[in-house]
């Protein structure tokens, strides 16, 4: 069973940083573009970061400048970097392939910022 286990959430301050790890299993992540995803409480799901194969990335709008992701090939982990962190991200954040695929889901790691 192919799994991705997010880490790294907890509560942090309004400015704070966080860094999330995913790691992967290697059948998944040697070939796929890998993202992380967020959802708050009642609203969708939403794309936050991604990274390809080859490392380029792209970032939603929200988080430009002040989240990066990156990867580990060696170690079949992805990672954000979260800096400057506001009350609105507080979410629960997943990583999964880009597009997401519905078996990979897991239970993610809950961020919370306090303002």
């Amino acid at each position: 069973q192919v799994q991705l286990v997010e880490s790294g959430g907890g509560l942090v301050q309004a400015g704070g940083s966080l860094r999330l790890s995913c790691a992967a299993d290697r059948r998944v992540f040697s070939v796929n573009t890998m993202g992380w995803y967020r959802q708050a409480p009642g609203k969708q799901r939403e794309s936050v970061a991604v990274i390809t194969s080859y490392g380029i990335t792209n970032y939603a709008d929200s988080v430009k400048g002040r989240f990066t992701i990156s990867r580990d090939n060696a170690k079949n982990t992805v990672y954000l970097q979260m800096n400057s962190l506001k009350p609105e991200d507080t979410a629960v954040y997943y990583c999964n392939t880009v597009p997401g695929r519905d078996q990979y889901w897991g239970q993610g790691t809950q961020v919370t910022v306090s303002s």
